[in-house]
């Protein structure tokens, strides 16, 4: 819209005229950003004064104000309109409530958001002292109309007054900022961030602009202009792309904001608004940092300061070579030359967080400005201060992100750019790539005495993500790079090949502890082949336990931790030249063996459900076979319900032939329909040779045809929401499914109709694959697919359509993701051939995309 555009749109001051420019101004593609923010703020600017001057006629000492962002003249598409009608007190209130609903009314006849007041500049100015948020909008009070000296006196009042009552509020501020982040969480790691409430956003940004107003402090202005500007750009086209007023980028929105903004696609949209966040949170600590430090020393009695000879001195005390703490930071020493001494940069920061101190800005600009980069390949020092770095735990984050905010940590590792800023569109992940390897790394240090390398083990979880900034296998790119990587920092071959056989296989442990049968030694020979060694195996232990506690909360547990514990025993057993023997029959429990005999005696399905604690302790079960018991309170967090369900492989007369086939199915049907989550599935079997009161022995093989053979199957449930349902009900149902009575695909089809999804982001689509050389006995049929209920019933389901028999399932539900393994066989129990299992894999993922 052109200055005469403006001008013609002024001279109608009818909404309809202030509509219809409105709407060409925001139509235009050519004046995105700023311009636009400025050109709609004009043209309201104009509409407004002509509603004022046409209505205020005689009125004197009033005056029309523009406050907050709008105050600002930063108006998006849709930001509401934050006015203030200020007058002097000399009219009658009955004329003021006149003129203001004569212009109020008109901004709500446009379906325009509207935050409104009328106050004398003595009710402002109280309003200012009993609400901070409202003294902060006034600070970017501007005169729209009418009387300009009453909004001098206003602007001139409020900013006075702020200044003078600084030291009392701008803590309260501090106090506020933290409570908001602590609600809308870290802009620069959010999958769907609030652009304008979560810690380096738009509200962090007009926090610091009140900073400066105060004269107390100031923010590091470079870059900040820019990231404020950015965050704008992206909330005024979520304001154009939803027709909404919100400020919350969710997901199915991201791909079509980062069109409007020319970007490549939703990662580069994020990638920026992150990169932009990080530079408002950074200079909002350093900011707040200096307000301590000043409210501080202005603490200090002034009769005390009288008495101080001259110039107090400084404390330095003396932390490293060249790094000195001063103030409650961490900088250089008087004699400090980081121009000669390329390794200072990482000296401060090992001794910065080893103190957990902050470095101060002036010193990471000049170690920034002035260090030259460590010859290649790096001296022993500054290896091992980078370890030392790395080893200091939590208050490692603050210092790494000083140094990255500079640009140090590309300069020292220019992979890092790759992965800097990087989104992970998984739920189950926390970070972003690149804090999520800081994270680790923090998490590790806290594992350094569980292995005897501890400086592999925290560079490995510095490490291992690298190869997320390359197509393809991140785990493979990562040992690629991990190896140029090692080199430069002066490790040896032989560390070097350590640490790219971490990086190469820090997913090892936990995906084959939780999708693979830990009982066939096909299993654990793979794993050690992989490893290669103790010192391996032990780094490698300690790096799994690490990654996923950096990951985020559903990454892991008591459970995985045990049993990629029970992995690791068994692969450095192999490792120390034992050979991994045929798996014993394992023996029952109690309570296995009772449900066993009654599942028997009975001809019929037998079900225990148990509240567990997070760990596999499966004694001490219930009293009945058809209660659900609560579990000791161990302390532990719940992992859910155990459900112990024995199934007879020969059936009361008249019913299906062998529980065998479709038992998975028909119980994962009937779990789904109660609304119950499976974590994990175990199938076996158990079979009666001598009497039913002896001990049973294990036959997992053959208990489908042993006339006295019992299936036994233990599964760990979860309700998706609400109690859990009654035994008696659910037992009532899995017998019905058994027998063919019960249409669960009908009634899974009923409630999905009944209950439809909301609108989210598009899942991708199912992978079905066979794991190669997974097992000697059985083929390994992996899906990978969208969680969502009645999947295991529709894989059942598949599986039983091609004959098969489910050796075992591990049923791995990560955030969104199912990671399923079933171990099969032929009808005859044997693995199958690579043909039939390739067209099996295909029809299960047919049959998911369906």
């Amino acid at each position: 819209m052109t200055s005469t555009d403006v001008s013609t749109a002024a001279e109608d001051s009818g909404p309809g005229g202030y509509a219809a420019a409105r709407l060409s101004l925001l139509q235009q593609e050519a004046r995105p950003g700023p311009p636009r923010r400025k050109a709609l703020s004009a043209l309201t600017d104009d509409w407004l004064n002509g509603l004022f001057t046409a209505a205020a006629g005689p009125l004197r000492g009033v005056a029309l104000v523009a406050v907050g962002g709008y105050g600002r003249g930063e108006l998006s598409p849709r930001s509401d309109l934050d006015l203030l009608l200020l007058h002097d007190g000399s009219a009658p209130a009955a004329d003021i409530a006149r003129l203001a609903d004569r212009i109020w009314y008109p901004v709500w006849d446009l379906g325009l958001d509207l935050d409104h007041s009328v106050r004398t500049l003595g009710e402002a100015r109280r309003t200012a002292a009993d609400d901070l948020k409202a003294q902060l909008g006034l600070l970017d009070a501007r005169h729209l109309a009418g009387d300009l000296g009453t909004t001098a006196a206003l602007r001139t009042t409020v900013l006075a007054d702020w200044r003078n009552q600084a030291p009392k509020r701008l803590p309260h501020l501090r106090e506020l900022c933290e409570e908001r982040a602590e609600r809308a969480g870290e802009l620069q790691y959010l999958l769907e961030p609030d652009l304008k409430e979560a810690r380096g956003g738009l509200r962090d940004a007009t926090a610091l602009r009140a900073v400066a107003a105060s004269w107390l402090a100031d923010a590091p202005r470079e870059g900040l202009d820019d990231a404020r500007r950015r965050l704008l750009d992206v909330r005024d086209a979520l304001h154009l792309t939803t027709g909404r007023s919100t400020d919350r980028l969710a997901l199915q929105e991201q791909d079509q904001v980062a069109a409007a903004l020319g970007l490549l696609d939703a990662d580069t949209l994020l990638r920026q608004v992150y990169e932009s966040a990080r530079t408002l949170s950074y200079a909002a600590d350093v900011t707040w940092r200096e307000v301590g430090r000043v409210l501080r020393s202005r603490s200090v009695r002034p009769r005390l300061r009288a008495m101080l000879p001259g110039k107090p001195a400084v404390d330095r005390s003396p932390l490293a070579e060249g790094v000195v703490e001063q103030d409650g930071e961490v900088g250089l020493a008087r004699a400090a030359r980081p121009e000669r001494d390329p390794v200072l940069p990482l000296r401060a920061a090992a001794a910065a967080a080893q103190a957990g101190l902050p470095l101060s800005l002036h010193t990471v600009r000049r170690l920034a400005a002035t260090t030259r980069p460590l010859p290649t390949p790096w001296p022993a020092e500054a290896r091992d201060q980078l370890v030392t770095l790395l080893g200091a735990g939590r208050s490692t984050v603050p210092v790494w992100e000083a140094l990255e905010a500079e640009g140090l940590i590309t300069r020292l590792l220019p992979d890092w750019e790759r992965v800097r800023c990087r989104p992970q569109r998984n739920a189950v992940h926390t970070w972003t790539v690149d804090r999520h390897l800081v994270e680790t790394a923090v998490r590790a240090a806290s594992l350094t005495r569980r292995v005897s390398r501890p400086d592999l083990l925290l560079v490995a979880a510095l490490l291992h993500d690298i190869g997320k900034g390359w197509p393809g296998d991140h785990s493979v790119a990562g040992e690629i790079i991990t190896r140029d990587v090692a080199g430069r920092l002066g490790f040896d071959r032989h560390d070097t090949a350590v640490l790219a056989t971490l990086v190469r296989h820090h997913l090892l442990l936990v995906e084959t502890a939780t999708r693979r049968d830990l009982d066939d030694p096909a299993t654990v020979r793979s794993v050690a082949d992989a490893v290669g060694s103790q010192t391996t195996l032990e780094l490698l232990h300690a790096l799994t336990e690490a990654d996923a506690l950096a990951t985020g909360p559903a990454a892991w547990s008591a459970w995985r931790d045990s049993l990629v514990t029970d992995l690791v025993g068994r692969v450095g057993a192999v490792l120390a030249g034992e050979e991994p023997e045929e798996p014993a029959a394992p023996a029952p429990t109690a309570e296995q063996e009772r449900l066993a005999v009654e599942a028997y005696r009975t001809r019929g399905p037998v079900l225990a459900l148990h509240a567990r604690a997070e760990t596999l302790n499966r004694d001490g079960a219930g009293d009945g076979a058809d209660d659900a018991a609560d579990g000791a309170d161990t302390g532990q967090e719940p992992l859910g319900v155990e459900l112990v369900l024995a199934l007879p492989a020969r059936p009361a007369q008249g019913a299906r032939e062998s529980y065998a086939v479709g038992v998975l199915p028909a119980v994962a049907g009937v779990l789904a329909l109660h609304r119950l989550t499976v974590r994990t599935a175990e199938l076996s079997g158990v079979s009666l040779p001598r009497g039913l009161d002896g001990a049973p022995r294990s036959a997992p093989a053959a208990a489908a045809d042993d006339p006295a053979g019992v299936l036994l199957l233990n599964w760990r449930v979860a309700a998706e929401y609400g109690s859990l349902p009654e035994a008696a009900r659910l037992r009532a149902d899995l017998v019905r499914a058994l027998d063919g009575s019960f249409d669960i695909r009908a009634r899974l089809a009923e409630r999905d109709a009944a209950y439809p999804r909301r609108r989210g982001i598009t899942a991708p689509p199912p992978r079905v694959r066979v794991a190669p050389a997974a097992s000697r006995h059985a083929t390994v049929i992996e899906v990978r697919a969208q969680d969502a209920p009645g999947l295991l019933h529709r894989i059942g389901q598949a599986l039983e359509g091609d004959g098969l028999r489910v050796r075992s399932a591990h049923v791995s539900t990560l955030g969104a993701n199912a990671v399923d393994a079933f171990y099969v066989t032929d009808a005859g129990g044997r693995p199958l051939g690579e043909e039939e299992a390739a067209r099996v894999a295909k029809g299960v993922e047919e049959a998911l995309r369906g």
